[in-house]
Parts: structure tokens; C-alpha cells; sequence
């Protein structure tokens, strides 16, 4: 399988490269801001993009044009970016979400769970942490996990969520998901989402010690990938949770 990396200058894009090898696939190339993405799709079998949100447009209508799969991971993404995939996955397989490590896969469906057994008499909160020069928050990961446990919760997380508290904010609203964010160093992406009731707390943990596991899944699903049919994907279709 020739596999293309659009997003390839960057720290993820070189563990790419390395996941492609390690897997016994083959890396087509790459491509960044200003390259040529339609040539790169004509030699791939599969794309994998962790680029930018800007250039996401550009990305799925060469996808479309060449009928090629594609593994969006990158993160920062808006409202308006996924009615774009959503319109990409009649025509072609698309697989988006915000973290590709496997692990976060299993902790999203284990959030779901726990979210679906126990009552909103245990407040649910999200705490993520990443490098210094992350420029998006909450994280793609923490959305990810929100809207897990949201799922869960049969609830839509966009009207339940508090993103950050400051000043006197009142008694927290029943039902609600939290989310905190911190920013330092050189951390790859840690998570906790925290349920807490009364007189107990459980704390569900994902570490991440370094990009590897993010390409390691990103080129995972896209293996996954270039067999299904036009349609929209996540990475827990992937695992079967």
C-alpha cells in the first residue's frame, strides 16, 4: 500500500514515515502549505492529513477527484470543517478523528460506558495537558473524549459543556462536562476524565510518551481504510469497540 502524508514537515509526519516502514507499506511522499496535494493523491493509494484546518477544503476535493481514502487527524477543526467531510463521505471513504492513538480509542469507549451506568449525580470533568506550542484548546483528544461521554450520557455535548471557569462562575450545573487545559513543556498529550459524585471519584488516565502511537494508529486505520466504501469513520470502528 503506497500511503501519503499531507503534513509531512513536522514532528508527526517524520513518525509517520517511520510507522509506513515499520508496517511494510510504502510512503508515497508529502506534501505541506503550497505543495502539490493533487499529485501526491495521484500517487497514493490512501492519504493520512495532520496538517491545518485551512488547507482541509483543498485536501477532500482532490480525494473526491481521484476517489483516494482519507485519515484526517488533524485537530482544531470547526463546525463548517465537518459538514465538509460529511459531504466527502458520500463519495469516498473518510476516517476523522481527533486522536489516532489506540489507546485513546479504548478509554473513549470506556468514558461512553461509564458515562452511560452512572447518573448525572456524578459530574463528569476533562483535564488535558500538552506542549508549549499547541495552539488549539480544548484538545481534538478532549473533544473526543466529551463527546464519548456525552454519547454516553444521550446527551448533546455542545449545549452541556463549561469550557474553563474564571472568577465567580455559581455552583456547577448539573449534568455538565468540563474541560481544563494546560500548556507546557514538551508533553506529547495527557488526559484524565474524572467522575466524581459525593463520596468517591474514578479517574480514567491516557499518558502519552510520544508521537509513535499517534502514527502508529494514524497508519492502522489507514490500512484499515482502503477497503471500505464511501462513508464516514472513527477509530473505534477500527479497534471493533
Amino acid at each position: 500500500m503506497k500511503i501519503g502524508i499531507i503534513g509531512s514537515a513536522g514532528r508527526m509526519g517524520q513518525a509517520l514515515v517511520e510507522a509506513i516502514m515499520e508496517a511494510g507499506q510504502t510512503h508515497a511522499g508529502g506534501v505541506d502549505k503550497g505543495g502539490d496535494v493533487i499529485a501526491l493523491v495521484a500517487a497514493s493509494d490512501v492519504l493520512v492529513d495532520f496538517s491545518s484546518p485551512l488547507g482541509l477544503e483543498a485536501n477532500l476535493d482532490a480525494c473526491i477527484a481521484a476517489r483516494k481514502p482519507i485519515v484526517i487527524g488533524t485537530t482544531g477543526l470547526e463546525e463548517r470543517h465537518h459538514y465538509l467531510i460529511d459531504d466527502a463521505a458520500r463519495d469516498i471513504p473518510v476516517l476523522q478523528t481527533g486522536n489516532t492513538s489506540l489507546g485513546v480509542t479504548m478509554l473513549a469507549a470506556l468514558v461512553r460506558q461509564a458515562a452511560a451506568q452512572l447518573g448525572d449525580d456524578w459530574d463528569i470533568e476533562i483535564l488535558e495537558m500538552h506542549h508549549r506550542h499547541k495552539v488549539d484548546a480544548p484538545s481534538g483528544t478532549a473533544l473526543l473524549l466529551g463527546e464519548a461521554a456525552a454519547k454516553g450520557r444521550n446527551i448533546d455535548l455542545k449545549a452541556n459543556s463549561q469550557r474553563g471557569r474564571d472568577g465567580i462562575t455559581g455552583a456547577r450545573q448539573t449534568g455538565t462536562i468540563g474541560f481544563a487545559s494546560l500548556r507546557g513543556g514538551s508533553v506529547a498529550g495527557d488526559h484524565a476524565v474524572i467522575f466524581a459524585s459525593d463520596n468517591e471519584r474514578i479517574e480514567l488516565i491516557h499518558r502519552a510518551e510520544n508521537r509513535a502511537i499517534f502514527a502508529k494508529g494514524a497508519v492502522k486505520a489507514a490500512i484499515w481504510l482502503l477497503d471500505r466504501k464511501a462513508g464516514r469513520f472513527g477509530m473505534d470502528e477500527v479497534l471493533g469497540v
